[in-house]
């Protein structure tokens, strides 16, 4: 009998449309002949749906009238059930549209790619391509991510972090310390979005006060990191888990102006292509080996200590009058699933997707041998007192 992929996408964020071609190319890469595909879309109020015309990218066009040829759908929040239900119970017959065996999140952003939707799947318990919830939700945050990358001496430039409260109350202190601490020039993000969504370059005062107040619309944690001026952005993907994994040839991608843009990202490229696929790019990235090797590694050491699984693309900033090498950050569920970067390495997109496969449903067993309960019951041993639960004075 065949699998049964659901591939979910689309999302409450703000790289919705970028997800959608994604998970539409890599909907078309399966292969059928061992695979049944379930698309199951999720629209940007948090509805989900299924059907037919979901596959057909051109539909997408006028997203009222494709819902209206889709089932609204949801899973139940039950370990162990894998059914993928109908909102509207028919008469007669199953309300069960499929059942899934395997899940693979093509989910870009906030909502998706953090970590809240793989703690949906984990509480229902089904096998998962790509990062779980705890390395989905640091690979998600930059401020997170670069203090474990620290820890474990993964280099990263200078920064300096905050929340929206923070710059409301104490605005002039953060500006003191990121003047003190990084200078100008400086690169603004919102801590948790990608896409190259509300970043923006400041080097005076004033345009760092203007890119503050635009990214702090996007998020609540906000980060400011020195900008190597003279840098070469280079790219690499990473497929398997945290204990055996293998890198992909290096990309350079190539923009229009100071940094990588979300336009140069998806609108830059060549006819027909569309996602990551589309930007402007050299494979391989024109390197001496001993750099090719040392980004390949530091992708691999970043993959493996923020204990990422499925396949992540890893993003790199050489600075070009010095030579030195910074992780800027980790894409766990990359655009286009960094597809073309594996096929100039040697693996079909097809072949990718059947490895993503094959790692959710080896997780899954590994998972089934730890121990997650005790077969003890502290009520039937006394723990249980008359009128409520008898507790420690610590609270615990």
């Amino acid at each position: 009998m065949k699998t049964n992929i659901g591939v979910f996408f689309g999302g409450r964020s703000t790289e919705h449309e970028i997800s959608v071609i994604s998970a539409s190319q890599a909907m078309s890469a399966i292969n059928k002949e061992k695979y049944n595909v379930t698309p199951i879309y999720i629209s940007k109020s948090g509805k989900w749906y299924t059907g037919a015309a979901l596959l057909d990218l051109a539909n997408y066009r006028d997203t009222k009238s494709l819902i209206a040829k889709t089932e609204e759908v949801y899973m139940r929040a039950h370990y162990g059930d894998y059914n993928l239900y109908r909102v509207k119970k028919p008469l007669f017959g199953s309300d069960v549209v499929a059942k899934l065996d395997v899940v693979i999140p093509v989910l870009h952003g906030s909502n998706g790619e953090d970590g809240i939707f793989e703690g949906i799947l984990e509480s229902i318990g089904i096998p998962f391509a790509g990062c779980n919830t705890f390395s989905s939700a640091n690979g998600m945050d930059k401020i997170s991510m670069k203090m474990i990358m620290q820890a474990c001496n993964i280099p990263v430039v200078d920064y300096v972090w905050f929340t929206d409260k923070q710059w409301f109350a104490q605005r002039d202190a953060i500006i003191a310390d990121i003047e003190g601490k990084l200078g100008y020039p400086v690169i603004v993000k919102p801590a948790n979005l990608g896409s190259s969504v509300g970043i923006g370059r400041a080097t005076s005062r004033e345009q760092l006060v203007e890119k503050i107040d635009e990214a702090e619309v996007y998020s609540t944690r906000l980060i400011v990191e020195h900008m190597v001026e003279d840098l070469q952005e280079i790219n690499c993907s990473v497929l398997g888990d945290c204990d055996e994994y293998q890198t992909s040839v290096l990309e350079e991608p190539i923009k229009s102006g100071e940094i990588l843009s979300y336009q140069d990202k998806y609108m830059g490229g060549s006819k027909g292509a569309k996602g990551m696929q589309a930007s402007q790019k050299r494979i391989p990235a024109e390197l001496p080996d001993d750099v090719t090797k040392r980004i390949q590694f530091l992708a691999g050491e970043t993959f493996r200590v923020l204990s990422c699984h499925g396949v992540s693309r890893v993003d790199v900033i050489r600075d070009r009058s010095n030579g030195e090498i910074y992780v800027n950050e980790i894409n766990t569920i990359p655009g286009s699933l960094s597809f073309y970067l594996w096929e100039a390495t040697g693996i079909r997109f097809d072949q990718l997707m059947d490895r993503l496969v094959e790692l959710a449903l080896k997780r899954k067993r590994e998972s089934a041998n730890k121990t997650v309960s005790y077969d003890q019951n502290i009520f039937s041993m006394g723990g249980g007192v008359k009128g409520g639960i008898k507790g420690s004075k610590t609270g615990h």
